[in-house]
């Protein structure tokens, strides 16, 4: 069994419109809704193996305070380019290529890349809201050819659920 968790990142500053989009922090909101999230999720999920997170601030950020707020349910942090500013297909090809020791992978990134990637595997999640958490479950052993499967379970978690 693989399970993907799509991390939408939490509310973006728009403070200063001089700053570059990847420079951008999270608004007290978003580092709010970011740790109390974290915390839900130490209840509901299990053990995540890896984190991986865009390069973007906002999104690192959330990467960072979600894992603290999972405890020792939390994982390793990489950063990885390609989930920046990223097709779907793009996106697809970085879950195929996770290692398959990996049994449950976070995802951290934007909209409306991961909004398209979620939609592709439940039709019924039409938008994920900031620090919105989509999750899939696949009765798979491999992360390669997971596009090509239905996922065996779905959810979706929102801040104010």
């Amino acid at each position: 069994m693989k399970t993907l968790h799509l991390l939408r990142h939490a509310k973006s500053s728009n403070d200063d419109p001089g700053l570059p989009d990847r420079e951008r922090p999270l608004a007290a909101r978003g580092e709010r809704d970011a740790a109390a999230m974290g915390r839900r999720w130490s209840r509901r999920l299990g053990k995540l193996d890896l984190i991986v997170a865009s390069p973007a601030l906002r999104a690192l950020s959330t990467a960072r305070i979600v894992a603290e707020g999972l405890g020792d349910k939390g994982a390793e942090i990489v950063v990885d380019e390609r989930l920046y500013a990223a097709a779907t297909e793009t996106l697809l090809a970085v879950v195929e290529a996770l290692d398959d020791k990996l049994e449950c992978v976070m995802l951290v990134g934007h909209n409306p890349e991961f909004t398209a990637l979620a939609h592709r595997f439940d039709a019924g999640i039409a938008e994920l809201r900031t620090c919105a958490l989509a999750s899939f479950e696949f009765g798979s052993d491999t992360w390669s050819g997971i596009v090509r499967i239905q996922p065996a379970r779905t959810a979706l978690d929102l801040p104010k659920s």
